[in-house]
């Protein structure tokens, strides 16, 4: 005979009746206890007396529910996921099957399958990772083989710390927490992701591949908040040599990051916070996680194999991703000022190099050589030795700043395009009048360098001026 399983309820029940049946109880009594009808107490009383124990039996018990997911599918969404989807957290997971695969389950039904093959959600808590680990040590004690040994130790995770939880700011654009993050994001080579995200609403206000942390990095993420948001509050970041560092022996003004970013958005009215403590900037850390479950596979999935396919797949990301996890923008007030124009933007985020002219009236930049001119393209001869800045605008186009006059810079190719002697004369083009920004553009020889000066990592000599700086060849410079 058949044992009859009965849970906690079920046994209650059964345990009530057999005794009313046995003693010949109170009917009103057991209906009270068991808080149902006095009808229904004789519906159980007959069922016992004709089926026993058994009646008491939910009747779906050992049924298949109709919408389960059989066998074979379980073992195609395991498969699936080690080969093609890998690394996606269990509520990604879910969407990724429903949209390229057809197959609609739950993320709870994705849980419980992965925790019965020992894999773990890469989103997965403190605790739950302790219980997994907990399971695979007693699997590891039980198991004979040295193999199945190894192969469960590979398997046991370690626990990571989490990020302590702050109130978030009360404005949008009140501060933005930038960071970048190596990891193999496509292809086989690592890359860093640049990230900007708000603080009050947690949404991606600006995102760039790089190959390594620079100051391009920053400075298109930066190019991207002021096109579509504006002029944010401030900054929080960490303590890289884009944002701050310690003096190094090497003080060329052109590897500089700190003083190229920094004095940007000090024209902007940005502040710049760091801080050395990773999770005192909890929010874009949170969102590399998130990020490294989710953005690999899409990348891998829509193709993408170069650092400009990433950057151009970000563009419609961003704005998915948004919409799918950031809270609201209208319900909050925004501390954003407003966008700056164009010309400015592109001025403002520029590279700054000190150079100086040499005997052919030149100046040597990125291993080629440019001549001074005017707005009508008429060269400019300053005598060899004199300094001045190369200004490298976030455009590419190239200007100098010399005695407190800003000049354009044509190339000067090595060979010419044509032959006076062999070549038929060609029809003479009036000149075009070039762009040049005023003397009150950013860049301002003396203003640049009254910040340069102030800078913690810079030390300047006792008795000697940043108006110095300018018109003598420092060696700290």
């Amino acid at each position: 005979m058949r044992k009859v399983e009965l849970n906690m309820t079920e046994e209650f029940k059964y345990n009530t009746i057999k005794r009313l049946v046995e003693t010949n109880g109170n009917k009103n009594s057991a209906a009270l206890k068991l808080e149902c009808t006095r009808r229904n107490i004789n519906r159980m009383i007959q069922g016992y007396q004709e089926h026993g124990k058994a009646f008491f039996q939910h009747g779906n018990k050992g049924r298949k529910p109709v919408n389960a997911i059989d066998a074979t599918t379980a073992q195609q969404i395991v498969t699936l996921y080690d080969n093609k989807y890998y690394d996606a957290n269990f509520t990604h997971l879910a969407e990724l099957l429903e949209e390229f695969e057809g197959i609609r389950v739950s993320k709870s039904f994705l849980r419980e399958l992965f925790l019965r093959e020992d894999i773990l959600s890469p989103m997965a808590t403190r605790s739950v990772k302790r219980r997994l680990k907990k399971r695979l040590e007693c699997k590891k004690e039980e198991s004979k083989s040295d193999r199945e040994k190894e192969r469960i130790q590979e398997q046991i995770v370690s626990i990571e710390d989490s990020h302590p939880r702050r109130p978030r700011c009360a404005y949008f654009g009140e501060m933005i927490q930038m960071d970048a993050s190596v990891f193999v994001w496509f292809g086989d080579v690592k890359a860093q992701l640049h990230l900007a995200v708000d603080d009050c609403t947690g949404s991606i206000v600006g995102a760039y591949f790089d190959p390594q942390e620079t100051l391009k990095g920053y400075y298109n993420v930066l190019h991207q908040i002021l096109t579509t948001h504006g002029i944010p509050y401030g900054f929080y970041t960490d303590k890289r040599t884009v944002f701050e560092y310690k003096r190094k022996g090497s003080m060329q003004l052109e590897k500089d990051t700190f003083t190229q970013f920094g004095y940007a958005c000090k024209q902007l009215g940005i502040e710049i916070k760091t801080t050395s403590v990773p999770e005192a900037k909890g929010r874009v850390e949170r969102m590399f996680r998130t990020l490294k479950s989710r953005l690999p596979i899409l990348l891998r999935l829509a193709g993408v194999t170069t650092l400009e396919q990433a950057n151009e797949f970000l563009h419609s990301y961003v704005k998915e991703f948004n919409a799918m996890f950031a809270l609201p923008i209208n319900h909050t007030k925004s501390a954003f000022e407003k966008q700056p124009s164009q010309e400015q933007i592109n001025l403002i985020l520029s590279v700054i190099t000190k150079r100086t002219i040499d005997s052919g009236h030149s100046i040597q930049f990125n291993n080629k050589y440019f001549k001074p001119v005017n707005e009508d393209s008429t060269p400019i001869y300053y005598r060899k030795g004199t300094s001045c800045l190369v200004i490298q605008a976030f455009d590419g186009n190239l200007f100098a700043t010399i005695n407190d006059r800003v000049l354009a810079l044509d190339e000067i190719p090595e060979h010419h395009r044509t032959s006076r002697n062999l070549d038929l004369p060609e029809p003479v083009k009036s000149p075009e009048k070039r762009y040049i920004p005023p003397m009150s553009h950013p860049w301002k020889s003396a203003e640049f360098f009254k910040h340069v000066s102030a800078q913690p990592h810079r030390e300047i000599p006792e008795g000697v001026s940043y108006e110095d700086l300018w018109y003598t060849q420092a060696n700290y410079l």
